[in-house]
């Protein structure tokens, strides 16, 4: 079978935040260009800044997946006054102030750790996405599909190209990056028993907007490792169960 047609490269790094384990992605063209930074979570500031210098890279803007803290604890200090945080119009109003979506324990928690930066501050600019309303930014295009379940307001964005850097192997079965959140991880789905979650939801997101995936999709979650569609329409027991059930 011929692998599929790579339509580009595109310079991807991520790393886990302080606290939940949090993916936080930065994406650009190339070094010393302007750049895209994903779910900036908790504690990240530091380590983003320097990744940021020393590769050259200027923040246009920040996408969020969805509004929960652990994604968007640190978008207002990555932001500045300068940079929108883009996040879908349904989560909009998480980022009043998410610690009031919090039980006493994690706040206290956070506090704990971080002190008095743990208290929030809206950022500057907000823009509202919605789903097929490509976003134009740092010269990638960023597809926004809406995928309720884990909050009313999550989203996938969708890049039609791959990282650099990829195993040979998974690079020549990939044609476009998948950014899920907690919508779907390897092996497993986003929990739906938050505030704003629904399970009915969810099983919609999954027939409807996840399992139509093309198999040559990279999977970039916002928890653990990445993956392929390929691989979790195989071995995911959340996907096995709809394919199964005739989804």
């Amino acid at each position: 079978m011929r692998a599929p047609d790579r339509l580009g490269h595109v310079l991807t790094v991520s790393f886990p935040a302080a606290a939940m384990g949090t993916n936080c992605y930065v994406f650009a063209r190339e070094r010393g260009s302007e750049c895209v930074v994903v779910d900036p979570g908790i504690g990240v500031t530091d380590q983003l800044f320097e990744l940021l210098g020393d590769l050259d890279l200027k923040p246009t803007a920040v996408l969020l997946t969805h509004g929960h803290l652990d994604h968007t604890f640190s978008v207002t200090p990555v932001c500045g006054g300068q940079i929108a945080a883009h996040i879908h119009a349904d989560d909009r109003y998480r980022l009043v102030n998410p610690y009031d979506q919090l039980g006493p324990q994690l706040r206290g928690m956070l506090e704990q750790s971080f002190g008095k930066s743990a208290t929030w501050r809206e950022p500057e600019k907000v823009v509202s996405v919605h789903e097929g309303e490509p976003l134009e930014l740092a010269g990638l295009t960023f597809g926004v599909t809406h995928a309720p379940g884990h909050t009313e307001g999550s989203v996938m964005f969708t890049v039609d190209e791959v990282p650099d850097g990829l195993d040979d192997a998974v690079a020549a079965t990939v044609n476009q990056s998948v950014i899920t959140g907690d919508v779907l991880f390897a092996g497993s789905i986003g929990r739906t028993d938050l505030e704003g979650g629904s399970d009915a939801a969810m099983q919609q997101s999954l027939r409807t907007k996840v399992l139509p995936l093309p198999d040559s999709s990279l999977i970039l979650p916002g928890h653990g490792p990445a993956s392929t569609m390929a691989r979790e329409r195989v071995s995911n027991p959340y996907l096995q169960a709809l394919q199964g059930s005739g989804a």
